[in-house]
């Protein structure tokens, strides 16, 4: 089985880690990538090809993981090369997926989405898929991966996704505006304690790992709730999303993403504090 990933960010590379050790043929290109990519490519044991069109050419099943603008414009890229099936797992809304998957020429595509975190979960991860090739791509549980199949129509598994998303990602807009209030205060570690008396009791360390992440993500985080906003604005005015968008828009303008995931959310704190002095 040969897989072959477009884009080679956090969901691809883990992805590709996982595939690898359960004896799968895993590829991607490095055509028009940064230093760090090509880098992070050669540390996963990835193969590559040289250009995007070959890796469609020759992928059994190709997944796209970019950010959710670049969706459209990837499937496009590739959409008529493609001879095998071609997945779409980015944060985007039904509609957009299905503006996408229409890119391609042999009609083999996939609605996916990944329910969960790819770091702590890896190849594990619950991914839900949908389309009438859903079933195919699940035949990569057989190499670790594990994939349910929720629906037969494109749109179905990206709309769960961002239902979800637009719940999980408001609840951490929300907590990471009070936990630097309370930071700012010095009282963000009883704020967490107390909070865990009325949660779960892995809260504590739940809440820190979610705040860095909204940090370290806020890019593409903006990014996801513009689909979620867009879907929801079909049938309603999305208020909470609109605003969730917003502060990760403005969170992203505000900090600078490091290199490196930090281990602690104080350090994210403290650097919003100088940028705001």
């Amino acid at each position: 089985m040969k897989v072959g990933f477009l884009g080679f960010g956090e969901v691809a590379s883990t992805l590709s880690v996982g595939l690898i050790k359960n004896g799968a043929e895993v590829y991607t290109s490095a055509e028009g990538r940064s230093t760090r990519t090509r880098s992070n490519i050669l540390k996963t044991g990835v193969q590559t090809y040289p250009t995007y069109k070959a890796l469609a050419e020759n992928s059994d099943i190709i997944i796209s993981s970019v950010i959710p603008s670049k969706a459209i414009e990837v499937a496009e890229m590739v959409g008529k090369y493609s001879g095998g099936i071609y997945v779409d797992i980015n944060n985007v809304s039904p509609e957009t997926v299905v503006k996408t998957l229409d890119k391609i020429k042999n009609g083999k595509t996939v609605d996916a989405a990944i329910i969960g975190s790819v770091i702590k979960k890896g190849i594990d991860v619950k991914v839900i898929a949908s389309g009438s090739y859903a079933n195919d791509f699940a035949d990569l549980n057989n190499y670790g991966m594990n994939i349910k199949v929720v629906g037969s129509v494109n749109g179905q598994a990206s709309g769960i996704k961002l239902l979800r998303s637009s719940y999980t990602k408001g609840v951490s807009a929300l907590l990471f505006e009070s936990i630097y209030q309370a930071y700012k205060m010095g009282i963000d570690m009883e704020v967490l304690e107390y909070i865990s008396e009325t949660e779960c009791p892995d809260f504590m360390e739940t809440a820190k790992s979610r705040i860095i992440s909204a940090a370290f993500h806020a890019q593409r985080r903006s990014e996801e709730m513009d689909e979620v906003v867009e879907m929801f604005s079909e049938n309603q005015d999305p208020v909470m999303a609109k605003g969730t968008k917003e502060f990760f828009k403005i969170l992203d303008e505000n900090i600078k993403k490091p290199e490196k995931r930090p281990d602690d959310y104080k350090a994210i704190f403290e650097q919003l504090m100088k940028i705001q002095k």
